[in-house]
């Protein structure tokens, strides 16, 4: 599996198994625990606990889901789901930063700590999303010594080809050309003949991958036909038959 993260792991089963516009209730049985790689033991109850005590899942007899908070909290590190359920406003967030040279082991853990949230580099030390993550930055650096480095802006798009500007920041050709590579690796996955667990498995971990890269824009920015949401259609229907 692509994640390490028990707590991550748990977020990410329960929406890719149940709906990513709409959440409802999934039992954490041998097969989601196999393909999402955990197990029910001591641990991964204690994280399902304090998931539940976050409200991040609510457990409804021996099924779980996640709640609008949950979701909230997955789409930081897996920024594509966002728009699907909200509608984008339009405004862009720019994040700059200038932290010194000798304090690079801090510009490096800023950098780690918002990698997943649909920042794209537009210059050196400026980065750019449609996501609203102003708020999530205020409570990342409060009162940290990296809060003295960091400007932070909204704004409208007024003037300038935005098609250019999304291939500068994000290099959409390049992220189209690893959806059609992945698309390729399931079509070889499927055609195999291996247990039907173990293709999913394969698949899911595939998408996990290429879903962390995604940054998630909007479809005002990328358009009806974008290959992300045709992937993700693909996705449910390879589920509907590995899953049956």
């Amino acid at each position: 599996m692509a994640i390490k993260e028990r707590r991550t792991k748990i977020l990410l089963s329960l929406l890719l198994l149940s709906d990513v516009v709409k959440s409802y209730p999934i039992p954490l049985d041998d097969k989601v625990q196999k393909t999402f790689d955990y197990s029910l033991n001591q641990k991964t109850k204690g994280s399902l606990s304090g998931l539940v005590k976050e409200e991040l899942i609510t457990r409804i007899d021996d099924k779980y889901e996640l709640t609008d908070k949950g979701f909230a909290e997955l789409c930081l590190g897996f920024p594509f789901f966002r728009f699907l359920r909200e509608k984008w406003d339009g405004k862009w967030r720019i994040l700059s930063y200038e932290i010194p040279e000798k304090k690079r082991e801090l510009r490096d853990k800023l950098r780690r700590e918002v990698v997943g949230w649909g920042l794209g580099p537009w210059h050196r030390s400026f980065w750019l999303t449609p996501h609203p993550i102003i708020e999530n930055l205020r409570q990342l650096v409060s009162q940290k010594e990296e809060e003295k480095y960091i400007q932070a802006f909204e704004s409208d798009h007024v003037f300038g080809d935005r098609t250019v500007l999304i291939e500068k920041v994000w290099a959409k050709t390049q992220l189209d050309k690893k959806y059609r590579e992945m698309f390729k690796k399931w079509h070889d996955v499927l055609a195999s003949s291996r247990e039907k667990l173990e293709k999913f498995q394969e698949v899911v971990n595939e998408y996990v991958i290429l879903l962390r890269q995604d940054p998630g824009l909007p479809k005002e920015l990328l358009g009806e036909s974008w290959i992300g949401f045709e992937a993700l259609n693909i996705f449910k229907e390879i589920k509907s038959i590995l899953l049956s």
